[in-house]
């Protein structure tokens, strides 16, 4: 029901940029170029957690680009998935590239807890995802979601959690489910995600993702991963990254 309402208020409301709040519009050009007007790059937080994929983002957590991933997260603003997904699948393109034998992309979200969805009435993370992989299917890039990772048990709210507090939080609480890896072995894997803070949530589900099928489902190349946003800080740690 909460959902469904999200999607009327989004027709009848006035728009206002998600950006900057300009008037008439649900993204302004100058936020859409903040957001998704730069080439994407690799990102690394400090301290790297054991077994976080490679990283691209789209842009830096700040300013426009911080207001619209909030936007869409925490008000429900659906109508910034478009644009979330366009640069989220810049990002994918950056770290997976083309598949050479022609097999789709498959873009596994990282799951939010169930009691975090029902509040917010919607699955920020899924619906940027499949806005991504129709981004990247009208660019030719055969792409898909499949959404099967699931938390198997509880996690404590990570606001407030420092990097390692946050990888101990985390640690063994997400799985592939029963079937899931079929599903996987179908093409590359791309995890993707809205935001990257610590690594720790990504560094998860890739320890998930070997866990059901290791390298069969990874690829040779082992699993790639994109996120919207990454701190400013870093897109600078992974410039100088010796």
């Amino acid at each position: 029901m909460r959902g469904w309402w999200r999607e009327i208020t989004g027709l009848v409301l006035p728009v206002a940029c998600g950006g900057c709040g300009r008037p008439r519009t649900g993204l302004c050009e100058e936020c859409g170029a903040q957001l998704y007007g730069a080439a994407p790059r690799r990102v690394r937080p400090d301290p790297e957690p054991a077994g976080l994929p490679v990283v691209h983002a789209a842009a830096g957590y700040e300013n426009a680009v911080r207001a619209v991933l909030l936007a869409h997260k925490e008000r429900g603003v659906l109508g910034l998935a478009g644009a979330l997904g366009k640069a989220l699948a810049g990002a994918v393109r950056a770290g997976a590239g083309q598949p050479p034998d022609g097999r789709p992309l498959l873009l596994v979200p990282v799951p939010s807890a169930r009691r975090v969805v029902a509040a917010r009435g919607h699955d920020p993370a899924r619906r940027i995802a499949r806005a991504a992989a129709a981004e990247l299917r009208r660019a030719g890039t055969p792409a898909g979601v499949v959404a099967v990772l699931r938390q198997r048990r509880p996690v404590a709210d990570q606001s407030g959690l420092g990097a390692r507090e946050r990888q101990a939080n985390l640690a063994g609480a997400l799985a592939v489910v029963a079937g899931g890896e079929r599903l996987l072995a179908a093409g590359r894997v791309v995890l993707v995600d809205d935001l990257l803070t610590t690594g720790a949530s990504l560094a998860e589900a890739a320890r998930a993702i070997g866990a059901a099928g290791g390298r069969e489902i990874a690829g040779s190349q082992g699993c790639a991963a994109a996120v919207v946003a990454a701190s400013p800080a870093a897109f600078e740690i992974n410039r100088n990254w010796n």
